[in-house]
């Protein structure tokens, strides 16, 4: 039997009205290219699972039983992919036609390690966590506490953290690429080790990039195609979207990133700079935690 051109894995949890549109997107591009949908269901009680065997019986689903988080759940994926190239989909993703195609055929032609297109938000506006690069203690002072990059944008020296001073529009090399939509090469993925599951939710899609580029392979932001991202849908963020988020959750949800900022700086940071700005960087880190906590307790 052929193998698929391309195997697109999708993690669900609780998302069904999102996952159906996300597939029937899907089924649009079918006569793009060879395809193979492997839907991860990380223990939905919403009715997931049902919906996908009455109306999408061509995608094939794996039950965890549980919420293994994102890392873990993609991760079962790993030895049911037949293709040799890999797409990460977001269930709040809509794919509009030739966009796999022509991601596919430009991550082949220049021999890349990871791709992504252009992520336009509900508003029409461009997703900017699309590109970012790697927060260094710098990229974090000037991104995550003095906002310097909301400031100045196109500045080289400030915007660096969503590479603000490149055109959205600009095909480039990127440090790291948004898990919403993440195109690599299986064999890649086995070389690094898939998502490292010690981080639950938030930058395992950095974690990955971070791993990628370190084997030596480029990333790139590939803007001529694009999706569109109903960023914050499935985890209760985004108010168009109707989801019931209990505070419990929301608290998990919003400070994972943090708890996740500080897991990547430990596993991948730490040994590259000084004792001193080290302990200040979790002294930020923690700042965060607390301020994040407060604003969900007053505006909850």
């Amino acid at each position: 039997m052929k193998k698929p051109d391309l195997s697109i894995v999708i993690l669900n949890y609780n998302t069904s009205s999102l996952l159906k549109g996300c597939l029937e997107s899907l089924y649009k591009c079918k006569d793009d290219l060879s395809f193979e949908v492997i839907v991860v269901d990380n223990g939905s009680s919403d009715g997931s699972w049902q919906m996908l065997e009455r109306e999408f019986k061509w995608a094939r689903v794996v039950e965890t039983g549980e919420n293994l988080g994102f890392a873990g759940g993609n991760n079962k994926a790993s030895g049911l992919v037949k293709s040799e190239y890999v797409l990460f989909l977001n269930t709040d993703v809509i794919v509009p036609r030739n966009t796999l195609e022509k991601c596919l055929d430009y991550l082949k032609e220049n021999k890349l390690g990871a791709l992504t297109c252009k992520l336009i938000l509900a508003d029409g506006k461009p997703d900017k966590d699309a590109r970012r690069s790697f927060i260094t203690p710098w990229i974090g002072l000037i991104h995550l506490f003095l906002k310097l990059d909301l400031m100045f944008p196109k500045s080289k020296l400030f915007a660096r953290y969503w590479y603000g001073y490149i055109s959205e529009d600009e095909i480039h090399e990127v440090d790291a690429i948004q898990g919403a939509f993440f195109l690599t090469r299986k064999k890649i993925l086995d070389e690094v080790g898939w998502f490292d599951e010690d981080y639950f939710l938030d930058a395992e899609d950095i974690d990955l990039s971070w791993k990628i580029k370190m084997k030596g392979y480029k990333i790139v932001y590939y803007p001529k195609v694009w999706v569109t991202h109903l960023k914050g849908a499935t985890k209760g963020k985004n108010r168009n979207v109707k989801k019931y988020i209990s505070l419990k959750e929301k608290l998990k949800f919003r400070l994972s990133g943090v708890n996740s900022m500080e897991i990547f700086y430990r596993k991948r940071l730490w040994k590259k700079y000084p004792p001193v700005l080290n302990y200040l960087v979790l002294l930020g880190i923690n700042v965060i935690k607390i301020l994040r906590t407060v604003q969900i307790l007053i505006f909850k």
